[in-house]
């Protein structure tokens, strides 16, 4: 991909992302404190958790544009979210909202978008995806707090592309079988190992997407009546 191609896509992602933030940061302002401190959708995680965490993914995507370690170290990430999550709900989001104008900030001094940057445990990739991956981070964060926000909800080009997203990080994958992806709307995808038969499994879009990022157990999804496989966590 070209620099100013590079450019065009990362830009529109930030505007994009600037939508996603606000509307969580909307929605997340009708909690108050003890809201916060009840569990979200992920397994021992408070809201407050979630929020904290996505606080400190902004900060870390900061840290990969200018070319930083994402983190310090795993153990210093989970220090972190730890610390942050009992706060009460208006530093909360104070904090949400400061981290990502800061990241936005530092989108727009990038210099060369087709460059590649290094992520978590030796992931690479090019600069010009990190808006999207912070909006997956925001999008299904949002989903996570559990608090109106389903997978329904979701925009379809962000379901179509996270489920390209998915499908291209478990392709190859020996630990998962083959699969044939076919939502509802006519849109397919094949992912998982080469050896053997594919399994087909079908459904609506979010539903695929959802069960692919690990958000359902398969709920909305039909494999034909053979087992649906069990992906590895993200």
């Amino acid at each position: 991909m070209s620099e100013a191609a590079a450019r065009e896509t990362a830009e529109h992602d930030v505007e994009t992302l600037r939508a996603a933030t606000d509307r969580l940061l909307e929605a997340a302002a009708r909690l108050d404190d003890p809201d916060l401190a009840a569990p979200s959708r992920l397994p021992g995680w408070t809201r407050g958790h979630v929020l904290a965490h996505l606080a400190r993914n902004a900060d870390a995507l900061v840290n990969v544009l200018k070319g930083r370690p994402m983190y310090p170290s795993p153990e210093a990430r989970d220090a972190d979210i730890e610390a942050g999550a009992p706060r009460p709900l208006d530093e909360q989001l104070t904090d949400v909202r400061t981290t990502a104008t800061l990241l936005e900030e530092t989108a727009a001094a990038v210099p060369d978008w087709s460059a590649r940057c290094e992520l978590r445990n030796g992931v690479t990739d090019v600069k010009s995806r990190i808006p999207f991956r912070r909006l997956i981070e925001v999008e299904l964060h949002h989903v996570d707090l559990g608090i109106g926000y389903e997978l329904g909800d979701l925009p379809a080009d962000f379901v179509r592309r996270e489920t390209d997203f998915l499908a291209a990080r478990f392709s190859g994958n020996a630990v998962v079988p083959p699969i044939h992806l076919t939502a509802a709307d006519g849109s397919t995808w094949r992912t998982g190992g080469e050896e053997g038969e594919p399994v087909s499994v079908t459904g609506e879009p979010a539903a695929l997407m959802g069960w692919l990022a690990g958000r359902t157990k398969g709920e909305g999804v039909d494999a034909g009546g053979a087992r649906l496989p069990v992906l590895p966590p993200l």
